[in-house]
């Protein structure tokens, strides 16, 4: 197979943005294959924009046509799984939105039908972990530079979104069509990137808050504490009203601590020897010559890496790696059953949240659905 027949499934913004990297040639091993969307008035903009490209206004249809080899689902969030399932059992190869869906349990269900197809390449698109940044803090912490995790800090306060944001659709930052607000829109990717270079935490603590600085029945300020169940600790705060916001994560071990600041730069802090050792080594006499800022050179050495980010190559990334598993099996970045973390931590978020309890990751399914579908109805009124 030289190039992959890529159905778009969802022609909004990212499916546009999608349809138009690959119509632009950025990636060789794509082409599209068919696009797909509900609204029928796309049929003259598939039709202007993307000449020969086969339109549908159903995916059954699509994904029985012969026209793609693989889909990306840029569509709810409700339905990414759904879809992704259905083009799995025509041998479709899948590619799912972030995040791959709002229940945990379907996830579940769709990497359980892919594992029962190897042939078939299922991924999802968290672009992020293509970050060359991200990727140099995964492997500092995997190369135990910082030793052990004894604490992790993100917060991620730079979403900011006006009412009309919100108000542009009627699906955006509810229950019932897009399943949460700050945590599953603009949030998937940081906690992704959080459980795939520190590990998933074994319960969490959390204050949401729904409504707060927006006409919402959503969350749209969350603040949420970690439990590693190894004494490691952590906290993790977003929200969509700051409109001069903070975007800094701090992970510290017993050997170091690695500083990220606006996604553009890494400060390594690097202890000669590590705290445990200190404290059991040092003299209170050595300790009270640093306390009065005294050889503190002579402690850490530190490292300062700068990285430049240009808005779309993680997207292009993904879809490059994509295509590259399907063809000659490279290893996936970001398989599709790796979706089910970053679910697992959401529900656990919410529910404790509604619950006002510290809960245990992951929840139970039908506790979860049962809260969802009661945040549903008092919408609904």
């Amino acid at each position: 197979m030289k190039k992959i027949r890529l159905g778009i499934i969802g022609l909004g913004a990212q499916g546009s943005t999608y349809a138009e990297f690959i119509k632009a040639g950025k990636i060789p091993q794509i082409e599209i294959g068919a696009i797909c969307d509900i609204n029928t008035e796309k049929k003259d903009e598939v039709k202007n924009h993307y000449p020969n490209v086969p339109f549908y206004n159903d995916y059954i249809a699509m994904l029985e046509s012969g026209d793609v080899d693989a889909i990306v689902t840029t569509v709810p969030h409700y339905l990414h799984t759904d879809i992704g399932k259905e083009a799995l059992k025509r041998d479709i190869h899948a590619l799912l939105e972030k995040p791959a869906d709002i229940y945990a349990e379907k996830v579940k269900e769709i990497s359980e039908l892919a594992a029962s197809k190897p042939h078939l390449t299922f991924a999802i698109f968290f672009n992020q972990r293509t970050n060359p940044l991200y990727q140099k803090v995964k492997s500092l912490i995997d190369d135990g530079v910082i030793g052990n995790i004894r604490r992790t800090n993100w917060i991620i306060t730079t979403w900011w979104r006006p009412q009309a944001y919100y108000d542009q659709s009627s699906w955006r930052a509810t229950w019932s069509e897009e399943g949460g607000g700050v945590l599953v829109n603009q949030a998937p990717h940081q906690i992704d990137l959080l459980q795939w270079l520190c590990g998933m935490p074994k319960s969490v603590f959390s204050n949401i808050k729904y409504g707060y600085q927006r006409d919402l029945a959503v969350d749209d300020d969350v603040t949420t504490i970690l439990d590693y169940g190894n004494g490691a600790t952590g906290v993790f705060i977003t929200c969509t009203h700051d409109i001069i916001g903070t975007d800094r994560l701090e992970i510290t071990g017993d050997n170091g601590k690695i500083l990220v600041e606006d996604s553009k730069t890494i400060t390594l802090t690097r202890l000669k020897e590590s705290e445990t050792q200190m404290n059991r080594n040092m003299s209170w006499e050595e300790a009270a010559k640093i306390f009065k800022g005294n050889g503190l050179e002579n402690i850490y050495d530190q490292q300062t890496f700068e990285f430049e980010s240009v808005w779309g190559e993680q997207h292009i990334n993904v879809l490059e790696n994509f295509a590259a598993n399907i063809i000659d099996g490279t290893p996936l970045i970001a398989p599709g059953n790796d979706g089910i973390n970053g679910v697992n931590l959401v529900n656990a978020i919410y529910l404790s949240s509604w619950t006002g309890k510290e809960v245990t990751v992951p929840v139970n399914p039908s506790e979860f659905k049962d809260a969802l579908k009661q945040q549903i109805q008092n919408e609904a009124h």
